[in-house]
């Protein structure tokens, strides 16, 4: 029980200490450059405005969104959006970026488009690194160090907005970008 209490107590102070880091300069560099050309990819340009051509409301994108999260494992219609081609585009890519944990391509509206890896929901617009990326025309959002469930790193969010060629913000891909692996 004590060796049990003393691990439990380094894995809570290794926590807290990488939840205090600092985003490492090299992640905001990365969002200017790699990270920002991959958002005007055309493969994922093109998927995305599919997708927001669609028209889906946002009460049908909430209840896929539950059915997600009610799924457990890895179901067709999420193996759809993994293994699309824009899916298998961002996985490639992925592949020569070893410090990024995943990638997640969304529509105007928050919903996934393309994903390396299934997420833990479908619906991203209702969370930082959606909403942040996606206002007041696109910004590149870099968000706080915190431990990702869904890959098990220590990562820093960093969400950048995806453009039409008339510059107009159509999505957002957020990269969880591995600290402990830059």
């Amino acid at each position: 029980m004590k060796l049990l209490s003393t691990f439990l107590l380094l894995v809570s102070f290794s926590a807290l200490r990488l939840s205090a880091v600092e985003v490492p300069a090299k992640v905001h560099e990365l969002a200017k450059g790699e990270l920002a050309a991959l958002a005007s990819d055309p493969v994922l340009v093109a998927a995305i405005q599919a997708q927001n051509a669609q028209g889906t409301t946002l009460d049908a994108i909430k209840a896929a969104d539950k059915r997600w999260m009610d799924t457990a494992g890895v179901a067709d219609f999420m193996k759809a959006i993994i293994d699309s081609p824009a899916g298998a585009h961002v996985r490639a890519w992925r592949q020569k970026h070893a410090y990024v944990s995943e990638v997640i391509v969304m529509d105007n509206q928050g919903a996934n488009v393309a994903i390396t890896e299934k997420t833990s929901d479908y619906w991203q617009g209702d969370e930082k690194k959606f909403t942040e990326s996606f206002k007041d025309g696109g910004v590149t959002f870099v968000d706080k160090v915190k431990f990702d469930d869904s890959t098990q790193t220590y990562s820093v969010q960093v969400s950048v907005p995806v453009r039409d060629a008339a510059g107009a913000c159509i999505g957002v891909i957020c990269y969880g970008i591995d600290i402990e692996n830059i």
